[in-house]
């Protein structure tokens, strides 16, 4: 049996390069290859900090070529054991053998490819020539949300928002040195009227953004809020917006920002305009003018972990 590559977070996060990664997940959306049930969702107790810990199992396959799994747990109170929320594996196998060809630790791999998603979603959604950018958030995905979309846009501001104030300012002295300015902010309303792009990854219960601040042509990237019960964005911000999804499959059943405006009858399934399958094969478009306020709604899907796990197998075996 050939010898099981062993993938860290640390290799990950020395070898990523958004715009290609983001390519290899834009090419696995486009293409009908790829075989991804819908990922298994479960709840359990855990009384030790009183809140409900998440495991998710997310296995997709190419025939006869490459397939995985991804384990994650998520624990919204790790930060009291100073760890991140999300912990996870990803087992990358051989689909003709069956053999693992690798595992890869699933937090970077998690953090990578849910950032480059996001970019590939602003690729087709917010305008060509933004600048600027609103982080809503301070944990592992935001530093990975900043690059990327300031892969795929020519972004020269970058503001952050956290509940810790200190965080923010950590974050962004941890990015002193790109080729944005990066500058911590008190308040959400201080600058959410001011961007082309706000972006969004907590693990809030309440919305954040607020459709009474937009303003048209901005878009809106909506990363957190993985349970039905969470909102990032409020009823005002899904009406104001075209709404696009990573899938439908997940979107419409997994986060409250979807699902609760859709059970209170705020909208429509009939009103989302596309997903990503729909806009990376171009039989749906993204951004019809400069006025328009885009929404993608990002749950994550079995694919894009697929996509992301043989672009690291292929730069780990040099292959």
């Amino acid at each position: 049996m050939d010898k099981i590559a062993q993938i860290s977070n640390q290799f990950i996060e020395e070898n990523t390069h958004f715009p290609k990664l983001i390519n290899e997940i834009q090419k696995a959306f486009s293409s009908k290859k790829t075989i991804a049930p819908l990922r298994h969702h479960h709840d359990f107790p855990n009384p030790t900090t009183g809140a409900d810990t998440t495991l998710l199992l997310m296995p997709a396959w190419n025939p006869s070529e490459d397939a995985g799994v991804k384990i994650v747990t998520i624990s919204p109170e790790n930060v009291q054991f100073d760890l991140p929320s999300i912990q996870g594996t990803y087992i990358y196998l051989d689909a003709t053998k069956g053999t693992i060809k690798a595992i890869l630790e699933a937090k970077e791999l998690t953090a990578k490819r849910t950032a480059a998603t996001s970019a590939l979603a602003s690729s087709f959604l917010s305008r060509t020539e933004a600048s600027s950018l609103l982080m809503i958030g301070t944990g592992a995905l935001s530093i990975n949300l900043i690059k990327a979309h300031a892969s795929v846009r020519p972004i020269r501001e970058v503001f952050i928002w956290g509940r810790n104030f200190e965080k923010a300012k950590a974050l962004s002295k941890t990015l002193q040195n790109e080729k944005y300015t990066v500058t911590p902010v008190q308040t959400i309303e201080e600058k959410i009227k001011e961007v082309a792009i706000i972006s969004c990854a907590t693990l809030s219960k309440r919305p954040l953004v607020l459709g009474k601040h937009l303003k048209p042509g901005q878009h809106i990237d909506l990363v957190g809020a993985y349970k039905k019960d969470m909102r990032e964005a409020d009823n005002e911000t899904v009406t104001k917006s075209s709404v696009f999804l990573d899938t439908y499959q997940g979107g419409l059943k997994e986060s409250g920002d979807i699902v609760i405006p859709l059970q209170e009858g705020i909208i429509q399934e009939s009103d989302m305009k596309a997903d990503l399958f729909e806009l990376c094969a171009a039989t749906k478009k993204g951004r019809t003018s400069k006025e328009e306020i885009t929404l993608f709604k990002s749950v994550g899907h079995a694919i894009e972990d697929l996509a992301a796990a043989n672009y690291y197998y292929k730069k780990y075996t040099n292959a």
